[in-house]
């Protein structure tokens, strides 16, 4: 599924600039018209006596001409600013673009943690198990320990006689076995008692990591559910809608020399092409306006309607309506309005070009950071693949170790948290590699769709 074309046809902002392109282009043949001829009329409520007859009404049409030229500068300057529309309309599918790649990257780094932290999770539910086994042991080995050191009572109670019987008979003063005993009892059991206690530490800091990784489950899969709200809301769907995702994250290339990309991005960028039609328009405008402060001609006729008089003295002329054609001329006598007008023009277009060198030097910038982006990005994916790489054959080590002997849980911990930390930063690594690189597709308006 392409998600890059729902969005171009279902984005709401990209609608919105569409309508007010389609909106744009209307103006042009409003501004390219004559304005309306003027029909005036008037009716007589008394004949008005003439010589030959009585007029009963006057019609008046006239036609406004404006100065040569004018309606055409008039038109291009709106044909322009529909063009500026239309650049306006490029950006907002590029940044929509943009929007759309860079928020599937993110559900892609998501999807792709949460899968690493539950394999990571299964290697700790491993290390718990064996845990168990390793506490169980050392409970089993106390407990045969305590009973393998106990004596009989009879033996000790015949010892202590012979003892006493010696004493007795003046025999020299030996040590007291019975009495020594209790003491290397005690040596014996400490030991089985510490490794039990270690064995339910051990038990207890696999559980307490295991809580903790659970816990950061839960938190990215609440986060995936956000970013596809997110994500959905581009394309206009709704929020829970289910979004398809590839199968693995993989870094992406840029094809192209990152000066090619400088040089597209000056010629290209939809936001430099606005200002720039933003400019020409503003040029005919100022022609327009010139033409503006010369006069308008005006060509009309007048009817006057004259009824039959009885009493008129030139029968020759009487009733007989009158046509006559006019001319009507205006006079821009007052400049000050004119001047204002196209003094008004220069300061937009003074302002235009501010504008322009300030886009391109914003332009400027993010290149430079999504160079950064894109370079610290790779250094990033190449020493995170050779760390995450070196970690899992340590965990596979100690795990090993650890199932033989039952040591060396605090090492297996510590390289099992850091192959986790490694193999997310890779991802991170990757995700930022390709929101970098749709960045700079972006910034030279390049995308798999125009």
């Amino acid at each position: 599924m392409n998600y890059l074309e729902i969005a171009a046809k279902n984005n709401p902002t990209v609608l919105q600039k569409l309508a007010e392109y389609e909106a744009s282009l209307q103006k042009v043949p409003q501004v390219g018209s004559l304005p309306d001829p003027e029909l005036s009329t008037g009716i007589f409520l008394s004949p008005m006596e003439l010589v030959g007859g009585k007029q009963v009404a006057d019609i008046r049409l006239m036609q406004m001409f404006p100065w040569f030229g004018l309606l055409k500068s008039a038109k291009d300057e709106m044909s322009l600013m529909a063009k500026a529309k239309l650049e306006t309309l490029r950006d907002a599918k590029l940044q929509v673009f943009y929007d759309v790649q860079r928020t599937y990257f993110e559900l892609q780094k998501i999807d792709q943690s949460i899968r690493i932290a539950e394999e990571n999770l299964e290697i700790l539910r491993t290390v718990e198990r064996l845990s168990l086994v390793k506490f169980k042991s050392a409970a089993i080995n106390i407990s045969t320990g305590s009973s393998g050191n106990s004596m009989p009572q009879g033996s000790g109670t015949a010892a202590t006689a012979s003892s006493v019987g010696m004493s007795g008979m003046g025999g020299s003063s030996v040590s007291n076995p019975v009495q020594a005993s209790p003491t290397s009892a005690g040596m014996n059991s400490a030991p089985m008692a510490s490794s039990g206690g270690s064995g339910l530490a051990d038990l207890y800091r696999v559980q307490m990591e295991i809580a903790e990784l659970e816990n950061n489950i839960s938190l990215l899969k609440s986060q995936h559910q956000t970013v596809v709200a997110r994500f959905n809301s581009y394309i206009n769907r709704k929020p829970q809608t289910p979004v398809q995702l590839e199968g693995k994250l993989s870094a992406d290339t840029l094809n192209i020399p990152l000066q090619t990309v400088s040089d597209s991005m000056l010629q290209r960028n939809p936001m430099l092409g606005m200002l720039q039609y933003e400019q020409q328009s503003l040029d005919a405008r100022k022609e327009m306006v010139t033409k503006m402060g010369y006069p308008m001609v005006g060509l009309g006729v007048n009817y006057s309607l004259i009824k039959t008089d009885p009493a008129s003295m030139a029968p020759e002329m009487n009733g007989k309506d009158m046509v006559m054609p006019m001319v009507t001329l205006t006079l821009p006598i007052y400049r000050k309005k004119y001047k204002a007008m196209q003094e008004e023009v220069r300061l937009q277009k003074s302002a235009t070009e501010q504008g322009f060198q300030a886009t391109a030097n914003a332009l400027q910038t993010e290149y430079y950071e999504a160079i950064q982006l894109f370079q610290d990005a790779q250094r990033r994916i190449k020493l995170y693949q050779n760390q995450a790489d070196l970690a899992n054959k340590s965990l596979n080590i100690l795990m090993k170790s650890f199932s033989a002997s039952g040591s060396g849980l605090t090492d297996l911990l510590r390289i099992q948290q850091q192959t986790l930390d490694y193999e997310t930063r890779k991802i991170e690594a990757i995700t930022d590699n390709n929101t970098a690189i749709a960045w700079l597709k972006r910034l030279m308006a390049n995308s798999q769709i125009q």
